[in-house]
């Protein structure tokens, strides 16, 4: 038996393996951990989630083939239970027996943060109401990374998940989505991006938007541009293969504070020329492009001494 403060367990430590050691778990509280794992390079993860995983008495996960190979790397011998859209009616209530006899449930998605795209939030909601306790662990997020990485307005966003694969209801969900005030995070397949981008510059004219493909993985791509050019570029035959999520500038009927030109013009400046990154910056935020450039002056010239040239 294993005692860490008022927690016992039966049995032999549980061990993870880092760096070539193993390390013992502490006993987690019983209740459902819902752990976040990486979306791509397995190095993404917590220690507090390493721990919960090889301390819990089994792991929910989406496909057992994708989750095995995280705790294979880490040397989790904790058991998998397969709980995903197609079975979740039928898991959710033997899980939530395993949470009354007081073991702990560690929930994960195949990539990233669980409850994300993915019916995760039916058990919660249930454990909730069974009177469990459901501790959220943070760690990595495909939605988070795509939006921190885009260069566009962060103070606000609407994530949208994926759109309809049918171009009518596609067409008819984006003009829904043209007047909210926020970023737009959308997630979409290979095989549908071209299209999807089609319909997004249709819908929404020509907003600064950015494909983030592969994040995290050996391939990543960044590639930011406007609407139409991105939907140009992707039907011209760029790799489309891999996790894709697409960030979209708010309306230019919002346009940004001018601390947040500011920021997204330094950031700007630090890739490209002064008359790209106003280009780039007037489309982000609707400022009118006159006054972006006389920003763009003031901070190029304020980086160069003062002696800076456009």
């Amino acid at each position: 038996m294993v005692k860490i403060g008022n927690i016992t367990r039966d049995g032999p430590p549980r061990r993870y393996g880092l760096a070539g050691a193993e390390i013992d778990a502490p006993p987690a509280p019983r209740g459902l951990y819902l752990v976040a794992t990486p979306i791509g390079n397995l190095r993404d993860i917590t220690l507090r989630a390493l721990e919960v995983l090889a301390a819990a008495d089994v792991i929910a996960c989406e496909d057992s083939r994708v989750t095995r190979k995280l705790t294979e790397h880490y040397g989790i011998a904790t058991p998998l239970t397969p709980y995903h859209e197609h079975n979740a009616a039928a898991a959710r209530p033997k899980i939530l027996a395993r949470l009354a006899q007081g073991e702990t449930v560690a929930l994960v998605s195949d990539a990233g943060t669980p409850l994300i795209s993915d019916p995760g939030y039916k058990l919660v909601r249930a454990a909730c109401e069974a009177g469990h306790a459901v501790i959220a662990l943070p760690g990595a997020s495909a939605v988070l990374t795509a939006l921190a990485g885009a260069g566009l307005p962060t103070d606000r966003f609407f994530f949208e998940g994926f759109l309809p694969p049918k171009q009518a209801g596609r067409r008819n969900r984006i003009a829904e989505l043209a007047g909210i005030p926020a970023t737009l995070v959308l997630f979409e397949s290979g095989p549908r991006l071209p299209a999807t981008l089609a319909d997004l510059a249709a819908g929404l004219g020509p907003r600064a938007a950015a494909i983030c493909r592969e994040l995290t993985k050996l391939h990543e791509e960044i590639r930011r541009d406007d609407l139409a050019s991105l939907a140009r570029h992707y039907e011209s035959g760029a790799e489309t293969r891999g996790e894709i999520v697409i960030v979209v500038a708010p309306p230019a009927g919002d346009g940004a504070a001018a601390d947040d030109v500011d920021a997204l013009l330094r950031n700007a400046l630090t890739r490209v020329s002064v008359k790209d990154a106003v280009g780039e910056v007037a489309l982000a935020t609707g400022r009118p492009r006159r006054e972006v450039y006389q920003r763009a002056l003031t901070l190029a010239n304020s980086r160069d001494g003062g002696d800076g040239e456009a």
